[in-house]
């Protein structure tokens, strides 16, 4: 079984948004026909279910272009009385993305990790392939990612048809990949010597927590503020969304070995989730990384 699998990392979607980008022009065929599960979360969700009906990567990386600077316009500096950020505009990319499809018409396995904070659990929101917890396959697929992106502080939680309230899955799975290999042993009725995962990261940032004779941490130091802007950066969730997805690549990889195909790169510096500046360069490095990788990854897949 080969499963894909998508990190989270807000605007740094767009590199492996230009890795499958690239993947499909050489290959003239949808990424989705080559995998037979997807799975992403937070703005990997958004380029899984674009893969799984068959979304043309170009298309999903203009529209990445289009929406990002719109999605990231601040009407708070802080935070602290209402979200950093509207989601006005993220619904609009979804909706335009996705339409009216529900969960219930699609019918390739799609695994999305959302939080449901009104229970304060993890939750999974799955396409219509048979999984006993799929509760409410009619849900819209606009509405299940964006359940997912709600990143706390900077985006306002997603209200799930008056259910529950959704945020952020990359606070217990940015990396989706343990989440499949569970799916995979449990519903799929797999061996971990039958699945191939392939996991594309968002980048590694180099997150800088220097040390200084100011022992008695505060806000200003895991949510440092810029003067004379006085806006905040998303430093300690960029912190925790990279433990997770590094974390549980050193699992997936333990378990699966060889059939474990992790696709990142190391940054160099901080690249906050927000930062759009970074956009141009990031589709950049997401060319050269699938220009260095592409053997590995043909070999892997049995391309």
């Amino acid at each position: 079984m080969k499963i894909l699998c998508i990190d989270g990392g807000g605007i740094r979607g767009v590199l492996p948004i230009a890795i499958l980008h690239a993947m499909e022009q050489e290959l003239k065929r949808p990424i989705g026909d080559m995998f037979e599960v997807i799975a992403g979360t937070s703005t990997g969700a958004i380029i899984a279910a674009g893969v799984s009906i068959n979304i043309n990567m170009k298309e999903l990386l203009e529209n990445y272009l289009k929406f990002g600077e719109k999605i990231f316009i601040r009407q708070a500096k802080v935070g602290l009385f209402k979200s950093v950020y509207s989601d006005r505009y993220l619904r609009c990319l979804l909706k335009k993305a996705f339409g009216e499809l529900s969960l219930a018409e699609i019918d390739k396995p799609l695994i999305i990790p959302a939080v449901d904070v009104t229970h304060g659990k993890p939750f999974v929101h799955r396409s219509n392939y048979g999984h006993p917890d799929s509760e409410n396959l009619s849900i819209k697929l606009w509405d299940a990612v964006l359940s997912s992106c709600s990143a706390p502080v900077y985006f306002p939680p997603n209200n799930v048809e008056n259910r529950y309230l959704s945020i952020d899955g990359g606070l217990w799975a940015n990396n989706p990949s343990l989440v499949c290999i569970t799916e995979s042993l449990q519903f799929f009725q797999k061996n971990l010597n039958e699945l191939k995962i392939v996991s594309l990261g968002t980048g590694m940032q180099k997150i800088d927590f220097r040390i200084e004779s100011d022992k008695y941490w505060g806000v200003r130091h895991w949510l440092p503020f810029h003067f004379p802007s006085m806006k905040v950066t998303p430093k300690l969730l960029d912190l925790a969304l990279n433990l997770s997805s590094e974390s549980i690549t050193y699992h997936s990889q333990l378990l699966l070995q060889d059939q474990y195909l992790r696709i990142n790169k190391e940054l160099g510096e901080e690249v906050p989730f927000d930062d759009v500046t970074y956009m141009d360069r990031l589709i950049e490095l997401g060319y050269e990384l699938y220009n260095h990788e592409r053997n590995r990854i043909f070999k892997f897949l049995e391309l």
